[in-house]
């Protein structure tokens, strides 16, 4: 067993270690240094926790260690890179789920009215209600963005009418029990107003992410990280537990921001993310999915290839679609091609590019792409112009004019890679279905504009062989 003064000092480096690991995290050419600084960190601070501060029922604890340990590499393994956001959700929701769990479990503790009085069982208990609470929203709500990243649950918002008012009156329901909860755990009771709170908070946590629609999915990963850092946050405060507490502020803090900074970069009001329902105007997420918007001009691989070859300048515009068909390294082959033949290629990368924050940034990285040639959305758009060809690669609502042009759209007021406004776009697209929002795109249909159609992967192999 440590002594506590080692397990305090362990969990100092933790921390220090963690906030290394975000450090490193923030930039691309630092992120797998970050990655290992964050291993470490949790590696010390687990062995810190098993061999200083737990007591008893090792062997539970081992057993539970072995299995989650288990699991997780087989996940990780398994998991391709078109299922990392689903894997995220998925992870959020483990995180939520334990925060209820402890919660519940330290409200059970038959020794509980022993160790706390007066105003310190009031203390703990407030930290067990709102560790409970949102350890519930994360739960449910990430089940939602699973389901909804994964196509089981449709990418449509769900807009219920008086839907804020809804919202509010569970919250003011959360609130209300929190005083019965507190008045009836004084004397020994309080579970039936906890498990009402905990019902209210998974109703709020589906009704939140459902009101939300895909095109938004992005900053709600981001958010839901953002909650499971503050369900830690919570724990940690109702367990005693410094480490834990410093962790979840991390985590939380850090998911608030980044998100701050996507609804920023996105046009969206940050408070509107935590309400539920932003980039919903009521209006259909299929809006001018059936207008008639002329003829698409299609084109050949040769033809594409001729165009590349052609070309001063590239901008490559990566979306899900290339994710889905594994094509960045191809991507990657060519762009090495064009820049021997000295072509400037470039990379713009949309904030919500994907189905997660930074998504098709690792795709590129992990294609071996080099970083200085891969630029956000704001450092590039006021480039195309002087841009020859612009390649989009299974994106479709992050280049689609009618964000700024249909105040009807659902993604109307975000902002997108104004591609259109270069000499020539070359979109591929296995069809002409809309995409994640469910929007069709004026962009198909522009004088400027050829489609290339057909599986990406399959098709950029081709194009690289006539290149």
């Amino acid at each position: 067993m440590m002594s506590q003064g080692i397990v305090t000092m362990s969990y100092i480096i933790a921390i220090i270690l963690f906030i290394l690991a975000l450090g490193g995290l923030s930039n691309q050419e630092t992120a797998r240094r970050g990655n290992w600084y964050g291993i470490a960190g949790m590696t010390i601070a687990l062995l810190a926790t098993v061999l200083g501060v737990v007591e008893r029922h090792f062997e539970i604890l081992i057993a539970a260690l072995v299995l989650g340990g288990t699991v997780g590499i087989i996940l990780a393994r398994r998991v391709q890179m078109t299922q990392m956001p689903e894997l995220v959700a998925v992870l959020h929701s483990l995180v939520g789920a334990a925060a209820v769990a402890v919660g519940f479990a330290s409200f059970l503790d038959p020794n509980r009215l022993l160790r706390f009085t007066g105003v310190e069982l009031t203390i703990h208990d407030v930290e067990t209600y709102i560790g409970i609470f949102i350890g519930a929203v994360t739960f449910s709500g990430s089940i939602i963005a699973f389901g909804k990243l994964s196509g089981r649950i449709s990418g449509k918002p769900l807009t219920l009418p008086g839907r804020h008012v809804l919202n509010l009156i569970l919250l003011l329901g959360t609130i209300l029990f929190c005083f019965k909860f507190i008045d009836q755990s004084a004397i020994g009771g309080g579970l039936q107003p906890l498990v009402i709170m905990t019902v209210i908070a998974l109703l709020l946590g589906i009704h939140m992410v459902m009101a939300i629609g895909g095109a938004d999915m992005p900053v709600v990963v981001s958010m839901l990280n953002s909650y499971s850092g503050w369900a830690a946050s919570a724990t940690g405060f109702m367990l005693g537990n410094d480490l834990l507490i410093v962790t979840g502020a991390l985590v939380g803090s850090s998911g608030a921001i980044l998100s701050y900074i996507m609804c920023k970069a996105m046009n969206r009001k940050f408070i509107a993310v935590i309400a539920g329902g932003f980039g919903t105007s009521g209006s259909s997420t299929t809006a001018g999915s059936d207008k008639d918007q002329g003829d698409v001009d299609p084109i050949d691989v040769h033809e594409a290839a001729n165009l590349l070859k052609n070309a001063k300048n590239v901008m490559i515009i990566p979306g899900y679609g290339m994710a889905v068909a594994q094509a960045q390294h191809t991507v990657y082959e060519i762009t090495k091609t064009l820049r021997a033949k000295n072509i400037n290629v470039r990379f713009g990368i949309h904030p919500v590019a994907g189905r997660m924050p930074g998504h098709m940034n690792v795709l590129l990285a992990e294609a071996k792409v080099p970083y200085d040639i891969v630029f956000e959305m704001d450092e590039i758009n006021d480039d195309f112009p002087d841009v020859d060809v612009s390649v989009i690669i299974g994106a479709n609502d992050i280049v689609n004019p009618s964000a700024l042009t249909d105040p009807d759209s659902p993604i109307a007021g975000m902002p997108v890679l104004e591609c259109w406004n270069g000499k020539t776009s070359i979109v591929l697209k296995r069809s002409m279905a809309t995409g994640y929002a469910g929007v069709q795109n004026p962009l198909f249909f522009k004088e400027n504009t050829r489609m290339l159609f057909g599986d990406a992967k399959e098709t950029l192999d081709e194009v690289l062989k006539a290149l």
